[in-house]
């Protein structure tokens, strides 16, 4: 169970909500592709590196180079537009609500019927972009559930197609109904209807869980939006969580991935394992197995954090041979680890400490810190590890006996 929830501090508006979640993590490959499904002509998504009020984050533009001049849509060319998309059909679906939902509102305050509401600048083709693209990663991050905290609220007046209307604007206050509000002292619009629409209609449309369980943090993305504010960053935070509890120290899930092959020269499997643990794997490793017609073959088999899966495959589909990947989520035990330094004659190495339930029950010099010395001061490795040894083992025998 993975959810999302939404802080802002600054406000929230469709490009904030889609930068925070770009910024926790969704694919902005991946979201680019499926927003060609719009039939918008070329668009994208562009991430902004920004940072405000001594914070980072992300910012985004949506690019349409052949954007049209008409910016007026009503509900129905909106529907015509998604419904006749290529988008997945659960795409479809959370967009859909998102406009509806923010037809419904204007429909109330202008006292006419939704079908007769006349999008301005929601009708934008950036800011459907903002909307569908917003989905678009909800969805990439498989978020199956939304909540949001207070939402702070401007003051003053906003001009627009309607002309000069009270800040916050009349369809923002009709989708805030029911959720709870900050007011501040920015002279700003806030939250805008667009964000509010998406906001509430995510938490309408993914059931709201019991947030008292028990979750555990997983990543957190910072949205920024275009305005400079007088007294605070102009910033929604996106954290997303999953059921469960944190694990022990000695205790934790990692993925298996594992693969037979028998069509690779030995070279290439040796220069992937590498490969692997240079990007992140807790561990890779080899077996001789013997395969279908009696061939010999090799299993190969990655450790690696859940998070990985996806670096990991790309890494053993584009260098290795194999035409399928097994994969499954193991438990396992490991000792409270720590490092200390100890001087050689070569030079400094650091011994590895493992301890379980408190006590130190083995150690080890760091095979790369010998390589290092050793080839600095033109000696075998093993000379290097065989010193720290024996000039951790005195440090211990002087430490027991003082």
């Amino acid at each position: 169970m993975r959810i999302v929830r939404f802080d802002s501090v600054g406000g929230a508006s469709g490009d904030m909500i889609l930068a925070s979640l770009i910024d926790a993590g969704a694919d902005i490959s991946v979201l680019n592709e499926k927003l060609q499904c719009l039939n918008l002509g070329p668009c994208r998504i562009e991430a902004v590196p920004c940072a405000s009020h001594g914070l980072h984050g992300t910012r985004v533009n949506v690019i349409i180079p052949d954007a049209k001049q008409t910016q007026h849509r009503h509900l129905t060319d909106i529907k015509n537009l998604i419904t006749n998309s290529a988008l997945p059909e659960n795409i479809k679906t959370m967009s859909l609500n998102v406009f509806e939902r923010l037809a419904g509102a204007e429909a109330f305050v202008h006292g006419i019927s939704p079908d007769e509401v006349h999008f301005h600048e929601v009708g934008a083709e950036d800011a459907i972009v903002d909307i569908v693209g917003a989905c678009i990663a909800l969805d990439i991050l498989e978020i199956s559930d939304v909540n949001i905290g207070p939402l702070p609220l401007g003051n003053g007046t906003v001009v627009c197609e309607h002309g000069t209307l009270p800040v916050p604007a009349p369809a923002t206050i009709e989708l805030l109904k029911g959720f709870t509000v900050v007011q501040t002292d920015e002279p700003f619009e806030m939250v805008t209807p667009t964000g509010a629409a998406i906001l509430t209609a995510w938490t309408q449309s993914h059931g709201k869980e019991n947030t008292e369980k028990k979750c555990i943090v997983t990543k957190v993305g910072h949205g920024f939006g275009q305005r400079q504010m007088n007294n605070r960053p102009n910033l929604l935070r996106a954290t997303l969580l999953e059921h469960g509890t944190v694990p022990d120290s000695n205790h934790d899930e990692c993925l298996v991935l594992e693969c037979n092959i028998d069509d690779s020269i030995p070279e290439l499997l040796g220069s992937l394992a590498q490969k692997l643990n240079e990007q992140g794997a807790l561990d890779v490793f080899m077996t001789s197995i013997q395969m279908k017609k009696q061939r010999s073959g090799i299993l190969l088999t990655v450790l690696c954090k859940p998070s990985d899966r996806e670096r990991m495959l790309d890494l053993i589909f584009t260098e290795s041979t194999t035409f399928g990947v097994r994969e499954y989520i193991t438990r396992r035990t490991v000792l409270d680890r720590r490092h200390i330094e100890t001087k050689t004659p070569y030079g400094t190495v650091r011994i590895k400490i493992g301890s379980w339930r408190g006590k130190d029950i083995t150690h080890a010099p760091e095979h790369d810190d010998c390589v290092t010395c050793a080839d600095k001061q033109g000696v075998p490795v093993r000379a290097v590890y065989e010193a720290a040894l024996k000039s951790f083992n005195a440090r211990c025998i002087i430490h027991e006996v003082s």
